[in-house]
């Protein structure tokens, strides 16, 4: 979670970046990925595409919100948006390519999945050097830009379900609470019972060991 004395000051009008777009009739896309950092699981990425002067109450940076507040608004944002497009690069692309190439990967396929084209995209931090699309990018944008922080709620929210589930199909690694980071419990799991299918061999230090 973020400090409060890092966090960005938000605009008063939290559609302020939208409204530039939605004035000139154009429909804008926010993207943002859950899951760079974890030693399992896959990158997620979503891209949200709200309908003009659309707001939902209480989105933000997913990692400032609790588990029980994500869930309320994924279901609000769902509801709300005008396309929901959500993507995933696998544990094995993320050991094949690199994390910085699967997440943009993901992103590129949640972009594919809208069921609307939009005019314009706004991706979370830096550019994405080979997203293929024309974009934005802003740091700090989950906190900043509005769709952004929905897609941010998406993404983190599909995410730690689907790492819930694995959870109960490999019990010993804490999934359902650390949903693939590398906690202390984790890391002595992975000591003690190895790796699964679903772990990250590149940031577990066993890539050398199976040869990728």
């Amino acid at each position: 979670m973020k400090p409060e004395d890092t966090r960005p000051e938000r605009p008063r009008d939290l559609l302020e970046y939208e409204r530039r777009f939605w004035g000139r009739g154009r429909l804008v896309a926010g993207v943002d990925e859950a899951g760079r950092g974890p030693l399992a699981g896959p990158v997620l990425a979503a891209a949200v595409v709200l309908p003009e002067g659309v707001f939902v109450d209480g989105a933000d940076d997913s990692k400032v919100l609790s588990a029980r507040v994500r869930e309320e608004l994924f279901t609000q944002i769902l509801a709300a948006a005008l396309a929901v497009g959500i993507g995933a690069a696998s544990v094995r692309e993320i050991d094949r390519r690199n994390i910085l190439r699967a997440t943009t990967v993901a992103m590129q396929r949640a972009l594919a999945r809208l069921r609307v084209r939009p005019d314009h995209v706004v991706v979370d931090g830096l550019p994405v050097k080979y997203l293929g699309r024309e974009h934005d990018a802003v740091v700090d944008g989950d906190s900043l830009v509005h769709s952004v922080a929905c897609a941010s709620i998406v993404a983190k929210v599909v995410r730690d379900r689907l790492m819930h589930r694995l959870a109960l199909r490999y019990p010993g690694y804490a999934w359902d609470a650390n949903v693939g980071y590398g906690t202390a419990q984790h890391r002595a799991a992975i000591d003690e019972l190895g790796v699964t299918p679903h772990h990250r061999l590149t940031f577990t230090g066993l890539q050398f060991e199976f040869d990728i």
